[in-house]
């Protein structure tokens, strides 16, 4: 499965929070839900579209998961929510207990063994293994260099700190843009491909 992901990011690079104000203040971080104003549903919803449509499977990090699994089966009967619902998803957590995995095929991996059973997906069959949110994990992701494709939905803000998916390790890694697109509010939709070290 390749492994893509999908990211609201800032002008400044940052992805936390873009989705409500009470997503992830983490730090402080005062700007939750700051992706609103810019969204539309044909570049930005159709990003989200074509990116599902090619999934075999979703992978999250806890909050984003918890997040997503209070949100999606509410909206039952959207065909977008009907594929969220129905579709195999994986959460990577320490916290959450088998009882609580109440949003439909969704399994636990443990945090500490969650590189060698991502590694394990990721050279499985079938459709895509794709991450929407989840930061940390996303960070995870690049710096073990599993990530096969970049998704970045470019908002023409500045929000001045808060969470990145890039890691600070240092390390140079080399991308291949594949595609862009933009919207009437000045949204870039880029999609990258991960380049093979020579």
């Amino acid at each position: 499965m390749r492994i893509v992901t999908v990211s609201f990011i800032s002008l400044d690079g940052v992805v936390q929070a873009p989705g409500g104000p009470d997503e992830d203040t983490d730090g402080g971080f005062a700007h939750g839900g700051w992706s609103f104003p810019f969204f539309d549903p044909e570049i930005v919803g159709g990003a989200f579209d074509d990116a599902i449509s090619k999934a075999g499977a979703l992978l999250y990090g806890r909050r984003t998961w918890t997040g997503m699994a209070a949100a999606w089966p509410e909206s039952a009967g959207d065909p977008f929510a009907d594929q969220m619902n129905s579709i195999a998803k994986y959460v990577v957590s320490d916290t959450l207990a088998d009882d609580e995995l109440t949003w439909n095929n969704t399994t636990r991996i443990p945090g500490r063994e969650a590189v060698d059973r991502i590694r394990e997906l990721h050279k499985a069959d079938g459709g895509d293994l794709l991450v929407m949110g989840s930061p940390t994990l996303v960070r995870t992701l690049l710096s073990e260099g599993l990530v096969d494709e970049l998704r970045l939905i470019t908002t023409p803000v500045i929000l001045g700190g808060g969470k990145s998916i890039f890691p600070g390790d240092g390390t140079l890694r080399t991308l291949e843009l594949v595609s862009t697109v933009t919207n009437d509010k000045g949204v870039n939709v880029s999609t990258y491909r991960t380049v093979a070290e020579k």
